[in-house]
């Protein structure tokens, strides 16, 4: 039990590095509550292993299905309007 309270702490630790609590903040405002895991994840996945490209992305992506379908769900998440430069950077930069 300590060890999972433990991995809890360590967890929320490192996702509050990887993107402050401001940036959660905005973020939440735009992105439903899956979207903002997905984020999350693929900030982690980038600064963990310092990789841009999707395909490399996909492979190291920590979800349980099939490689192909991983990179396409990188892709979609991708273009969604929600995640615009206009719309959620501008305001975060602006801060």
């Amino acid at each position: 039990m300590v060890e999972k309270e433990w991995s809890l702490i360590v967890n929320k630790t490192i996702l509050l590095k990887m993107l402050p609590q401001f940036y959660q903040g905005h973020l939440q405002k735009y992105l439903t509550s899956s979207q903002l895991l997905n984020l999350k994840l693929l900030v982690v996945v980038i600064r963990l292993h310092k990789q841009i490209r999707i395909e490399r992305l996909a492979t190291l992506l920590p979800l349980p299905v099939l490689y192909e379908s991983r990179r396409r769900h990188i892709q979609r998440f991708l273009k969604l309007p929600c995640l615009s430069v206009s719309l959620i950077w501008f305001p975060i930069i602006k801060n």
